[in-house]
C-alpha cells in the first residue's frame, strides 16, 4: 500500500524503469490556483488523430508550449508550440530543480469528465529520443493512472494520480512500458495534466 501522504518521493516497485511518485509536489493551494488559471488561460485544441487507419476526435483537449519553436508529432498531429507563460515556467523549474533534469516542452491535457481518457501509449516518438525523462503534474479530479509493461505480462500497477501530484518515468520507462489514463464508470471533474518532456 503506497503511504499517499508522503511528502518524500516514493518510488514503484517496478522492474526495468523507474516510476518515482511525489504525492504532494505541490501544496493544494497552490494547485488550486494552478487549475483555474491553466483551465482558463491555455488556448485549448481538440485535434483528430488516426487509429487503425480511421480519424477521430482525441478524447481530451490539448496544447503545446515550449520556448525552442519545436514541433511535437504524434498519431498524425503535428502540433507547434506556444511560448512559455509565467506559471508554466515556475512549474518546470520548480520540476527540473527537484529532479536535475532538463526540459523544453510541455503537452498539456484537458480531462474534461470521465469519458475523456488517454489508451495504452508509451511516449517513445523520435523527436524525444530513445529514453526520454518524462514527467508529469496532475491538476483535479483525481484519476487512475495504469501502468503495463510490454513483455512481462505479470508486471502492471495501478495508481491514483492526486490534485498536486507529480510522477517522474525515467531509465526505461517509455521502452519496457505503456501507460494509459482509462475512462472511469462514475463521473468525473475536469483534470489537466501537464507532461514535461525534452525535444532534442
Amino acid at each position: 500500500m503506497l503511504n499517499l501522504f508522503s511528502k518524500e518521493p516514493i518510488v514503484l516497485n517496478l522492474p526495468d524503469a523507474d516510476f518515482i511518485y511525489y504525492p504532494n509536489f505541490i501544496s493544494k493551494e497552490k494547485a488550486d490556483l494552478f487549475f483555474d488559471t491553466l483551465k482558463k488561460e491555455t488556448p485549448w485544441q481538440h485535434d483528430e488523430i488516426t487509429i487503425f487507419g480511421k480519424k477521430i476526435l482525441q478524447p481530451r483537449l490539448t496544447a503545446l508550449y515550449g520556448n525552442e519553436g519545436k514541433s511535437y508529432g504524434y498519431s498524425n498531429i503535428v502540433m507547434h508550440p506556444h511560448p512559455f507563460t509565467s506559471a508554466l515556467t515556475f512549474l518546470k523549474e520548480e520540476i527540473e530543480n527537484e529532479i536535475q533534469e532538463n526540459f523544453t516542452t510541455v503537452l498539456l491535457n484537458l480531462y474534461r469528465n470521465e469519458k475523456d481518457s488517454n489508451g495504452w501509449h508509451a511516449d517513445n516518438e523520435k523527436e524525444l529520443g530513445r529514453d526520454p525523462v518524462i514527467a508529469s503534474l496532475s491538476f483535479g479530479e483525481e484519476r487512475n493512472f495504469q501502468i503495463k509493461h510490454n513483455t512481462k505480462k505479470e508486471v502492471k500497477q495501478s495508481l491514483i494520480l492526486q490534485h498536486g501530484s507529480l510522477l517522474v518515468m525515467k531509465n526505461g520507462a517509455q521502452i519496457n512500458y505503456k501507460h494509459q489514463i482509462p475512462k472511469a464508470t462514475k463521473p468525473k471533474n475536469p483534470r489537466i495534466n501537464l507532461t514535461f518532456r525534452k525535444i532534442i
